[in-house]
């Protein structure tokens, strides 16, 4: 079977859907290291967690992963346009994003801030919009 963009969006949407939940926000932000660059098992070993597989393919390599921190989808990237394409289209369904060159985390709030004191990268936020009965994003602590 035929791996294609949609295919990939849908099943990084239904992976934050998963693992969305409401939650607040923390209060203090630590220095954000260098981000890290590497393979899928690269970064998963630097945040202690062994990703368990769910697509492997030339575009994109995403494995659900857990921790100390919590759960998160790991997701790496042949290129950076496909890293930008896959997360125009996740990001619709809300969820908080961190990215690197060619890799995103991707989980609760919380969970993606203790990643970004190991990992680096820039938080980034998904769409309310498409959130039933509200957003699972923290606005108001």
């Amino acid at each position: 079977m035929k791996v294609t963009r949609p295919m990939l969006v849908a099943a990084g949407a239904a992976a934050v859907f998963a693992l969305a939940g409401c939650g607040s926000g923390g209060d203090g932000e630590a220095a954000v290291p260098k981000t890290a660059t590497g393979s899928l098992e690269h970064l998963a070993a630097e945040v202690k967690c062994k990703p368990n597989m769910q697509t492997d393919a030339d575009e994109i390599r995403q494995a659900l992963c857990k921790n100390t921190d919590g759960k998160f989808v790991l997701a790496t990237f042949a290129t950076d346009r496909g890293q930008r394409e896959w997360l125009n289209g996740a990001k619709d369904y809300g969820g908080y994003y961190l990215v690197g060159r060619k890799w995103v985390a991707v989980g609760q709030e919380k969970t993606v801030n203790a990643l970004q004191t190991t990992l680096g990268g820039t938080m980034e936020e998904g769409s309310a919009h498409m959130n039933p009965g509200g957003s699972h994003n923290s606005h108001n602590g």
